[in-house]
């Protein structure tokens, strides 16, 4: 089957935003019917997110306050993958960097793009077992605590409202379903 009835394509554009972190891009585009349009949209250099499993099953978790949402968020370790770098090693990174934690056995879980409407951010999600207690070293500027959970408890916060990030989310309905043996990553 081919997508060429949906398929946009970029007539011209420019970046109207180039920042440290994200970029602004500004299309206009041709759309299926001939006619033309325009899409403004963030350039987001992906991420990684790491579910990191405790020896008995519990749940390493981080606090983190969020400026956009003037809130503190539950969230799984995640971080932005730099220019050429691997993601399996930016989530090593990343998992020490924030909780001080190393781990010995490594799993790709899956891609997911979470803003689709206005963002090409993808986050790579790993899972990280064998999970070795280190100092953490976080980056200047950041501040974030951890804490360990079950499983349990994360579902119930999603249910609840407690958890709202995205990739939280999405990580916890994955580790319940591993747990529950009915998805693997084989």
């Amino acid at each position: 089957m081919t997508d060429a009835h949906l398929k946009e394509t970029r007539v011209d554009g420019e970046t109207v935003y180039d920042g440290h972190f994200l970029k602004v891009q500004k299309d206009r585009v041709k759309l299926p019917d001939g006619s033309h349009s325009e899409r403004e949209f963030i350039r987001h250099p992906g991420a990684v997110v790491i579910l990191p499993v405790l020896d008995d099953g519990r749940i390493l978790i981080e606090r983190q306050y969020r400026y956009p949402n003037d809130r503190v968020f539950y969230e799984f370790p995640a971080g932005k993958i730099d220019p050429g770098e691997d993601h399996l090693e930016c989530a090593k990174r990343e998992l020490k960097e924030e909780t001080g934690y190393t781990a010995t056995e490594w799993k790709f879980v899956c891609t997911i793009h979470n803003a689709i409407a206005y963002s090409d951010e993808h986050l790579e999600i790993f899972l990280a077992r064998g999970l070795i207690e280190g100092e953490a070293a976080l980056d200047e500027g950041e501040f974030l605590e951890t804490q360990v959970v079950t499983v349990d408890e994360l579902l119930a916060w999603v249910r609840e409202g407690q958890i709202s990030d995205v990739k939280t989310v999405i990580g916890s309905f994955w580790l319940d379903k591993l747990r529950r043996g009915e998805w693997s990553l084989d």
